[in-house]
């Protein structure tokens, strides 16, 4: 475990925690650059219609969400960081054949899809292998602390990322900040070689073989458990329809309203503030009101704003709605992101994090996808207006599916002043 101190209020977790913080960091900040790279490489250069961006964005996504499947229960009993590292390379290595294909004249929609598969089943193990590593590196007490730094990072990477990605787009070219994404994985993986320190050997007996039950293993474990079962169906869901929603906003807004391509970045890239906010608020709101209290507020505030998607008009009133409700929804899932990101790693026996945080990461990957591709068609018949508003309906039900009652979790160690 990390040595845990605190001086002058802030909470230190230590070299290794910092290490992987950092690498974090970097590869959150290549992500935002190359934000909506992958459609605008298929539209401007490949000349894709609606439905090739659209199989770009579900397809791509639901074949490393498959892909990902029988990796969860091999990363399990294996060694976290030379996993996590193997990941970021993997990253790094098929996204570098975009701007290549790309300077060679070669490059095709077979390629972005492809290239789209490898990316999501990397992300999945990569976020599997890493909530299993930060329970071994920190005590249960410094969870949330954590996780309230990585969505910290997260919504600021979201503030500066997608602005700075299309300026460099305007100035290199569409592959530029695909080139930089790559850039940033691999730094990440250096940074977590960097790391050092001794990491427990997973048991051999263990390891020797893979059973084909242990694929299944990881939703066993979720459904088995009544407050997890809960939280994943609510965030399944919730994930789910906010994210099928997008590709009918924007073409609600850069279409029949006309908004310009920049006034849309920046109703996404400016109210991301409310997510570091909010991030930065989850820990002291949950220690003086509960988690659970917290986890149930947010949970359900953030699902009454994207119904007010549905409603803009044009001009700057219909922009500032935009920017209104989104502040909102960003603050919200700031608080809860974290609160429940922590309670998820605490709650999970550490011998099957891998495998729950996979399985419950391929679900919500997968229900993505077949949920954007049936709000498109039901954007095609109902108009994206009206599309949206019944997703956002649909919402309103989903703090039903959040716990009911605090359950008992795993009580912080206490922290004295100087090191412990």
């Amino acid at each position: 475990m990390a040595r845990v101190w605190t001086r002058g209020g802030t909470r230190r977790l230590g070299r290794q925690f910092a290490w992987l913080w950092g690498a974090y960091g970097t590869s959150a900040l290549g992500t935002g650059l190359a934000f909506g790279a992958f459609p605008l490489i298929a539209v401007r250069v490949l000349g894709a219609g609606p439905a090739e961006v659209a199989a770009l964005a579900s397809v791509g996504a639901a074949v490393g969400a498959v892909a990902a499947v029988p990796l969860g229960p091999w990363v399990e009993f294996r060694r976290k960081r030379p996993v996590l590292i193997a990941a970021d390379l993997a990253r790094c290595a098929a996204l570098l054949t975009v701007p290549a294909a790309f300077a060679l004249g070669g490059l095709t929609l077979l390629q972005l899809l492809l290239v789209s598969a490898v990316v999501t089943a990397a992300d999945i193990t990569f976020r599997a292998a890493s909530g299993a590593y930060l329970k071994t590196l920190l005590p249960a007490g410094d969870l949330l602390v954590a996780n309230a730094r990585f969505e910290s990072t997260t919504w600021t990477t979201t503030v500066i990322g997608p602005p700075l990605g299309g300026a460099a787009t305007g100035l290199l070219g569409p592959v530029a900040t695909v080139a930089a994404d790559a850039a940033s994985h691999l730094l990440s993986a250096l940074g977590i070689r960097a790391m050092g320190g001794h990491e427990p050997r997973p048991e051999r007996r263990a390891a020797a073989r893979a059973r084909a039950g242990d694929l299944l293993d990881g939703w066993r474990y979720i459904l088995a458990d009544a407050p997890l079962r809960a939280l994943f169906f609510n965030t399944v869901l919730f994930n789910g329809l906010l994210m099928a929603t997008s590709p009918l906003l924007a073409v609600l807004m850069l279409g029949r309203l006309g908004f310009a391509p920049w006034q849309y970045g920046l109703a996404f890239a400016a109210p991301s503030v409310g997510g570091l906010l909010g991030a930065r608020l989850a820990r002291p709101l949950a220690a003086r009101f509960g988690r659970h209290r917290v986890l149930t507020a947010a949970g359900t505030l953030r699902a009454l704003w994207p119904l007010g998607l549905a409603f803009p008009g044009p001009g700057t009133p219909g922009l500032l709605l935009v920017l209104g409700v989104e502040l909102g929804l960003i603050f919200s899932c700031g608080v809860f992101n974290p609160v429940h990101a922590a309670y998820r790693l605490e709650r999970t026996a550490a011998g099957r994090v891998t495998r729950t945080l996979t399985a419950w990461t391929v679900t919500t990957k997968a229900a993505t996808a077949l949920l954007t591709a049936l709000w498109g068609v039901l954007g095609s018949l109902l108009g994206p207006r009206t599309a949206i508003g019944l997703a956002g309906v649909l919402l309103l039900a989903t703090p039903l599916l959040l716990p009911r009652r605090a359950v008992a979790l795993p009580e912080p160690d206490p922290v004295p002043p100087g090191r412990t």
